[in-house]
């Protein structure tokens, strides 16, 4: 009698675009606030080539390092469940965007402040087709210089990989920060236990 192997493990989707996205996911910092930053990039796989159907999730501190405790992000309708959007006001901190026929993505923030001995930075969390697992990385600005030659995981890698984890500065409070998934130029990701 021939038995059947085991099932070879699949990756599952993508399904990131159709589900999680919400409206205004990108507009972190209340419209109009005048210490918005925008944060944007794409995403990249290991060819060069654009992700088409990743979804970028971002947190991070407001600009003096205390982490927002304020809900609403995804506020939804009691009676019909239909979305809300954000109530306009408070700083969640949080934001998730798919990205673009082109791998872009973007959100709208205040500049993080630092907290504790690390630079500022923004945490993200990616999630891509290929993935088993979404994948965890940081954006720390460029500025100030100082406390990222002082930033314990950035001290810890050489200076290449570093620079993975540092965003560009454009002009008008505009930072570019791609995420290479894998090859040349891989933007460091963390593992936590």
């Amino acid at each position: 009698m021939n038995t059947p192997g085991p099932t070879p493990s699949q990756t599952v989707g993508p399904f990131h675009g159709h589900a999680l996205p919400f409206p205004g996911g990108g507009d972190i910092a209340p419209p109009g606030h005048p210490d918005t930053i925008t944060v944007h990039g794409r995403v990249l796989d290991g060819a060069g080539d654009p992700v088409p159907d990743a979804l970028v999730e971002v947190w991070g501190p407001g600009p003096d390092g205390a982490l927002p405790h304020t809900g609403g992000s995804m506020r939804r309708d009691p009676v019909t469940g239909g979305f809300l959007g954000r109530n306009g006001i408070d700083f969640t901190g949080f934001g998730r965007v798919p990205t673009d026929a082109d791998g872009h993505w973007a959100v709208h923030t205040l500049r993080p402040g630092a907290r504790g001995e690390n630079a500022p930075y923004l945490s993200v969390c990616l999630f891509a087709r290929g993935l088993t697992r979404h994948l965890f990385t940081r954006v720390y600005l460029p500025e100030p210089a100082g406390a990222l030659a002082a930033d314990p995981l950035l001290a810890s890698l050489t200076p290449p990989r570093a620079a993975t984890l540092v965003a560009h500065a454009e002009p008008r409070g505009t930072y570019r920060f791609d995420i290479r998934v894998q090859g040349e130029g891989e933007t460091v990701f963390l593992e936590f236990a």
